[in-house]
């Protein structure tokens, strides 16, 4: 029975070890943040951190996620408090939804490790796929969360 590392808990999984993470995160542990969109790792939409690394969980099964940190969109703040959820929301950065719970893990993935990024490393870095188009509106929102994280530092 894999034992996987979610959000700081640990829990067992009673489910076969090549199973994607995404389905046991949605399916067996009920944490339906972390969408489905194209289950090939194509357009981002399932989006989470192993070990602060932004994965693509569709296509990733359980046993290459055993003993690994695993953070969701559920576990990325206490309160939707990150920088990137408050860039989020004070820009008013999506419209369906649907793929920002992927969109600010990536996000928050690339300012764990790129502080200040500017548009080039952003248009590298997040590959995820916004149906509406919103682009324009994350890549706004991921510099207002790089201001935002230097304030909370400052």
């Amino acid at each position: 029975m894999p034992k996987l590392s979610i959000n700081g808990e640990t829990v067992d999984v009673d489910v076969d070890p090549s199973t994607p993470l995404l389905w046991v995160l949605r399916d067996h542990l009920d944490m339906t943040g972390t969408k489905y969109g194209c289950g090939i790792a194509q357009c981002g939409a399932c989006t989470i951190h192993v070990d602060g690394v932004a994965t693509r969980c569709c296509v990733l099964p359980v046993s290459a996620a055993t003993g690994k940190k695993i953070t969701t969109i559920e576990g990325l703040s206490a309160n939707g408090d990150h920088p990137v959820q408050r860039a989020w929301v004070e820009l008013d950065t999506p419209q369906c939804g649907y793929c920002q719970p992927g969109m600010i893990m990536a996000a928050a993935a690339l300012l764990s490790e790129t502080p200040q990024p500017t548009d080039s490393d952003i248009d590298q870095r997040i590959t995820n796929i916004c149906r509406c188009g919103t682009f324009a509106r994350v890549r706004q929102g991921i510099h207002r969360a790089a201001e935002l994280a230097t304030e909370v530092k400052a």
